[in-house]
């Protein structure tokens, strides 16, 4: 069962909870019901009442016993006898049912409407004879004094077919091209049908003519309304002897009185949907309308919204028991809904124990299923150590984590810290004592971290409180200091400001001359509000607007040669930093290279006076620097490579950059491998070659011309001895 509130009016939804499958044993049922939480909390106030598929429409007996409902698929019609809760017959039918009417006051006699132009009748045994009608026909109504049924499809007439007689009488002939609906007054009978175009055609059936006509397409037109279609009639019923409601496909309902053409109130449900279903709900002078999205219970006076139902299906038909709060609703599904009211009247008899446990309800409420579970995420588990749990029948997998009895949740927490009671306890004896120090004198002690931001900020507020005092009404400004959502930026080490930056060196002397500006304004103030108590304030006014326009021009001036000042100071240091890097440098590798030939000096000695002198052979390209370069590369080829990385860094191979903003940059150059030095020497070698064997083609250039010579034999012969000596 769900319980929603709306307009503070109880809706009791008893169709709420799953449903069992029919094919299931007894004993699985009994199974379930013992072991689902959900199964356990429902209510079956009728069994089996439901569809296979879809049910279309409902109606009650006059006499409250049976409940028909005709849905599909297949297509078939149940009664259930509410003294017995439960389903009575069930028949199944050739096609599809469109209307269907209980003509007795139990369910012995019957008439369906079907879909393929035919009209069933069944008794109490079941089917009884069936018959034709010239067109598809989308309703009819009972005419009780004559016997008359009256049918209204995709025609202009509307035929009569009388069941005392067992014939088919003359048709009414209207004026509309088709008829959707169509009712008969239950008091003077008056026969009414709804039209396509948007008309309700109103006939007596003693004489057989047409008494009026009302157009209710231009009536349910109110300010604002967007018009996409003409709209048709959806809907009819009456009330009383006077009172008639009409629905349209574009979903309002009109309130008319007999006697006038205009409606008496208007209602949209705006959905833009057809109105499906109209009741009236006479106790407590309420119009019940249903589209197919939403059930709306007002007042047929004022139009003030009572209530509201909003099924989770599409809704096909409504249906209300009479004498009790209780309605039934067609949907778009195999379940259809039972919904109570109490606010509209009492249970019915037949089901009188739902006052009883309404009353319980709303004295103790009833807590959620989910009160006795704990819901726990997976970084949960691994705390507690219970991730072996996962996947077992102790932990129910829902979105992000997983629902854990609570009973079980505590056990474990008292397992895995059981001193948590004592830091608990200290936490409250701390926060007592804090509360009990808030009493005293306060004293303003500045934070650890941020100390001066937090003396200007400080200074800042006892100015705006000061100006705030002097105003009547004014209020100062919360802190920053007193807003929890700062906090952290005074603690957290992470967010000390540096100083000597350069984004802080290049901002701060603009924010200085803001805070210098905010402070004069702020005493500017103060002195606006101190002379506003005296007289002769309007005198003096233009003078100090004139002085502080000036002191600000001067201002800006400033704060700009401020900031020329410390952009040059910072070019400056930038250049005797990399002044003093290079020097470094240098310095560095000197003292490396002393280390590396440390070691060799006096071996090299030693050689120089008992070995050979040694020669070099300069390579073409490159310059003399010094002999002990060979030496010096084949050490660095034996260095470790922290050493070469040293020296590669202070010899501009490798170069690393700290910017401003902290990020780094690195470059370098790769040597190449011996194979591509080898390439390289091979095809330098075969372009000398090539330049040593190539002709002179100077003597081309005469202008004896291609064909000059002793004859093209000869030509070729001498072109053949060019080539063997090439």
């Amino acid at each position: 069962m769900q319980i929603s509130s709306v307009n503070d009016v109880k809706i009791y939804n008893l169709s709420h909870g799953k449903s069992l499958p029919e094919w299931l044993s007894d004993r699985k049922k009994r199974q379930l019901q013992k072991k689902d939480v959900d199964i356990q909390r429902r209510i079956e106030l009728i069994q089996d009442f439901e569809m296979p598929t879809v049910c279309t429409s409902i109606k009650v007996s006059r006499d409250g016993q049976f409940i028909m409902a005709a849905g599909t698929y297949k297509p078939r019609i149940r009664c259930y006898d509410t003294y017995q809760l439960s389903l009575k017959f069930e028949r199944c039918l050739d096609s599809d049912i469109v209307a269907f009417d209980i003509l007795s006051d139990d369910y012995s006699k019957l008439v369906f409407l079907h879909c393929d132009r035919y009209v069933e009748f069944h008794s109490q045994h079941g089917h009884y004879y069936k018959t034709r009608i010239p067109k598809f026909g989308r309703d009819f109504s009972y005419h009780y004094p004559s016997c008359d049924l009256f049918f209204v499809g995709t025609s202009s007439e509307v035929f009569r077919l009388n069941l005392e007689q067992g014939r088919f009488l003359n048709s009414l002939q209207t004026d509309a091209v088709e008829n959707n609906v169509c009712d008969i007054n239950p008091v003077h009978h008056l026969f009414a049908t709804g039209t396509s175009e948007g008309r309700v055609e109103c006939w007596d059936p003693r004489v057989r003519n047409r008494v009026g006509i009302l157009d209710c397409a231009l009536s349910s037109l109110t300010e604002g309304t967007e018009v996409q279609s003409l709209p048709s009639i959806s809907a009819l019923k009456f009330n009383g002897s006077l009172t008639m409601a009409v629905g349209t496909s574009t979903g309002q309902v009109l309130l008319y009185d007999l006697r006038s053409s205009q409606p008496l109130l208007v209602k949209d449900h705006f959905y833009n949907l057809p109105i499906k279903s109209l009741n009236f709900q006479d106790q407590m002078d309420l119009v019940v309308s249903a589209d197919s999205k939403i059930i709306k219970l007002w007042n047929k006076d004022s139009g003030k919204v009572f209530s509201s139902i909003q099924p989770q299906t599409n809704i096909n038909d409504v249906c209300i028991y009479p004498n009790s709060g209780m309605l039934f609703t067609a949907n778009e599904d195999p379940k259809m809904n039972t919904f109570y009211i109490p606010a509209l009247g009492p249970a019915p008899r037949w089901c009188s124990f739902l006052d009883n446990l309404t009353e319980e309800l709303e004295e103790s409420p009833e807590s959620t299923v989910y009160d006795d579970y704990k819901f726990v995420t997976r970084k949960d588990l691994e705390n507690l150590g219970l991730s072996h749990l996962v996947g077992s029948s102790l932990l129910r997998a829902y979105m992000h984590g997983f629902f854990m009895d609570i009973r079980l949740y505590h056990k474990v927490k008292s397992l895995a810290n059981p001193f948590a009671y004592e830091e608990y306890r200290k936490d409250k004896i701390r926060q007592k004592i804090e509360e009990s120090r808030t009493q005293r004198v306060q004293v303003k002690k500045l934070p650890k971290v941020n100390k001066e931001l937090a003396l200007k900020l400080m200074e800042e507020g006892d100015d705006e409180e000061e100006l705030a005092s002097r105003k009547k009404k004014g209020k100062a400004l919360p802190s920053v200091l007193g807003d929890d959502r700062f906090k952290v930026m005074f603690e957290n080490p992470d967010y000390q400001v540096d100083e000597q930056c350069e984004e802080f060196r290049l901002l701060n002397p603009i924010v200085s001359k803001v805070g210098q500006k905010r402070k004069k304004k702020l005493r500017l103030l103060a002195q606006q509000a101190a002379a506003s108590q005296q007289a002769d304030e309007d005198d003096e006014e233009p003078e100090g607007r004139a002085s502080s326009e000036e002191e600000s021009s001067d201002d800006d001036k400033s704060w700009v040669e401020e900031v020329r000042e410390q952009r040059r100071l910072l070019w400056e240091e930038g250049r005797d930093r990399r002044r003093q890097e290079r020097k470094q440098a240098d310095r560095n590798t000197v003292l490396l290279e002393r280390e590396l030939n440390g070691e060799e000096t006096s071996n090299m000695a030693e050689s120089k006076k008992t070995s050979q002198p040694q020669y070099y052979q300069i390579k073409a390209g490159e310059e003399f620097r010094s002999f002990n370069d060979m030496a010096r590369k084949q050490r660095l080829q034996k260095a470790s490579l922290e050493d070469r990385l040293k020296l590669e860094e202070h010899s501009g191979t490798s170069h690393m950059v700290d910017t401003a903003v902290g990020s780094k940059q690195l470059s370098f150059t790769l040597k190449k491998s011996e194979q591509q030095r080898k390439q390289q020497q091979a095809e330098r070698e075969h372009h000398e070659e090539r330049k040593k064997l190539r002709r002179s083609a100077g003597h081309l250039s005469s202008g004896r011309g291609r064909g000059w010579g002793r004859g093209r034999g000869r030509g070729g012969r001498g072109g053949g001895r060019g080539r063997g000596r090439y």
